[in-house]
């Protein structure tokens, strides 16, 4: 999707059809042409390896990208750092990172906050020396890291100290919308992100039924990104394919009718 446009991603199932290879090479290949930036692969118990199944649709797919699910406990940040430079250097970039973690609150945000610092520093070429609380790294490198190839970092979460970590460590900040939740609450959380993280991307993970149609879901979508959302991680019983063109076609009508995008 062009760069003016909100950015699209589709959570791939966790379980059953997250199985099925046959259904996942169709859905990888209907989301790319349907014009969604990425597909998200969830980590955790019951599902795939993702960095088993992104590398299998990458072989089947062009130009989507990965947005590959991480837990900071999963694995040590020199590991991660290996594969991920692995991945975009023979699939030409096409990665991004979705951090979360499953220690207590403030185990949680203290070890995440030390691997993204250890895992961006090696991304981007860097020796790294590292004694935190969770994480000691000593003379690490990546032996010619691809550095052409920028691989965003993202986090999910909406408290405070969630919102800091995000602002010191991620690229792009994914926020979840509530059941129910009024648009008037969305812009309150919008506006408290944008005042604290000027420069700091937004991702909402919106939930769809299978109920909803192109339309619906695109006017919500539109709705949101007029206050300043970036970009969406949709999930549901069913690929949305049809919302990307068609929030993309509703898009390109706002700004010709000359109202200035949120974006």
């Amino acid at each position: 999707m062009p760069e003016n446009h909100p950015l699209l991603h589709w959570l791939l199932p966790a379980g059953g059809d997250g199985r099925d290879p046959g259904r996942l090479v169709r859905v990888a290949r209907a989301a790319e042409q349907a014009g969604f930036g990425s597909l998200v692969t969830p980590v955790g118990p019951g599902c795939t390896d993702p960095w088993t199944l992104a590398p299998a649709l990458c072989r089947q797919t062009e130009r989507i990208g990965f947005l590959i699910g991480c837990r900071a406990g999963f694995g040590s940040p020199t590991t991660l750092a290996q594969q991920a430079d692995a991945f975009r250097r023979f699939a030409g970039g096409r990665l991004g990172l979705l951090y979360g973690d499953q220690q207590t609150r403030d185990q949680r945000y203290g070890r995440t906050d030390e691997v993204m610092a250890v895992l961006r520093a090696l991304l981007d070429g860097k020796r790294v020396d590292f004694q935190g609380d969770h994480v000691q790294v000593e003379g690490a490198q990546l032996a010619d890291p691809a550095v052409e190839f920028k691989v965003p970092l993202y986090f999910g979460g909406a408290s405070p100290a969630a919102e800091d970590l995000a602002a010191r460590r991620a690229d792009v900040q994914v926020l979840r919308i509530e059941p129910g939740e009024p648009l008037s609450a969305v812009a309150g959380r919008v506006t408290r992100v944008r005042d604290r993280s000027p420069a700091l991307r937004l991702a909402l993970r919106v939930p769809l039924t299978d109920g909803d149609s192109a339309h619906e879901a695109s006017q919500r979508l539109l709705a949101y990104a007029e206050l300043g959302v970036d970009e969406f991680v949709l999930s549901g019983g069913l690929p949305h394919l049809e919302v990307a063109p068609r929030l993309r076609e509703r898009w390109h009508e706002r700004g010709t009718a000359g109202v200035a995008p949120g974006v």
